[in-house]
């Protein structure tokens, strides 16, 4: 019998790659369009197709490669692939929850610190009038605060937004959640020399997070409403700041935009987007927002464990 083929159509870490290639599977990291991708796995023989965000794995993939036998997504969100349709024909769907956790908090917290001190507008200030109007611009950002002391709210609790929580009480801020899972949570803190701390933390109404929160963050899998829309941005806080680094339309930008331009909200911080990969000219010039490409799991680190988990997840299912 010959080697299991895989294609990594999205590609893989070379750690994950020598992981599998070492348990004798075959590896093929050939990018492959997706109008081109079921010839090429009939025509190889690829039993498993792994893939990001960029490749799609619908009914009409499925049906045209009865030979799949599973699919892995590199990452959290499964909105690319009918995971439902792949179960019922038989095809195993894998992801990897757990390995871009530290990456996309450190992202939440990289959007925050940008808000509340202003980087996101002094940076395109900067360069253009930093020697000729020093003094006005260093006044127009000296009213920027701490997150030090404040209450910082997230809204779904799993892995991604628990890691968020660690790092927000390091920072010594206060953390409350909404989750549909509203049990007390344990969130363990480890340190550089070998303690670990516990905090628990017990879920809240969604209304309650609003009303409590200085910062909002999202952590949520897609959605077919708004979770944020303008009756929830107007519970919360005047000047409360807002990150949405999960999924696009789970938060409603024109509301958005009006709660910036009114000031109701003092920021905001977006990894996703409404009409990602086109999004909204309005969004992206707006001086309150803090923007990236959707790279919240896009480190080197993370990429390195995504690949592995998904190696020894998919050894595990196929051994």
């Amino acid at each position: 019998m010959g080697k299991t083929k895989i294609l990594a159509n999205d590609g893989i870490s070379d750690a994950g790659k020598e992981l599998l290639e070492q348990k004798g599977f075959e590896v093929f990291t050939t990018r492959v369009a997706q109008e081109q991708l079921a010839n090429y796995i009939n025509r190889n023989a690829i039993e498993v197709l792994l893939v990001r965000g960029a490749t799609s794995v619908q009914k009409e993939l499925l049906d045209a490669c009865p030979q799949l036998r599973l699919i892995g997504r590199a990452g959290v969100g499964m909105d690319n692939i009918d995971v439902c349709y792949a179960k019922d024909k038989g095809v195993q769907v894998i992801n990897t929850p757990e390995a871009s956790a530290t990456a996309v908090a450190e992202l939440v917290f990289a959007h925050l610190l940008t808000g509340v001190r202003f980087l996101q507008d002094a940076n395109r200030n900067m360069p253009l009038d930093g020697d000729t109007r020093f003094g006005q611009l260093k006044k127009s950002y000296a009213g920027a605060t701490e997150l030090r002391g404040k209450t910082l709210g997230i809204i779904g609790f799993g892995n991604i937004g628990q890691e968020v929580a660690r790092l927000a009480i390091g920072i010594g801020m206060k953390v409350v959640f909404h989750d549909h899972h509203p049990d007390e949570k344990s969130v363990a803190l480890s340190f550089f020399d070998g303690q670990t701390l516990h905090f628990s933390l017990t879920g809240s109404p969604l209304d309650q997070v609003l009303q409590e929160s200085d910062f909002i963050t999202l952590h949520l899998p897609s959605q077919k409403d708004y979770v944020i829309g303008a009756s929830e941005i107007d519970k919360m806080k005047s000047g409360v700041g807002i990150i949405n680094a999960s999924r696009g339309g789970v938060l409603d930008e024109v509301a958005l935009v009006k709660a910036l331009d009114s000031g109701k909200v003092g920021f905001a911080g977006l990894d996703v987007f409404e009409s990602e990969p086109t999004p909204e000219i309005r969004v992206l010039m707006h001086p309150k927002i803090s923007l990236s490409p959707h790279v919240g799991g896009s480190t080197v680190e993370a990429q390195e464990r995504i690949g592995i988990e998904l190696a020894k997840k998919i050894i595990n299912s196929l051994e």
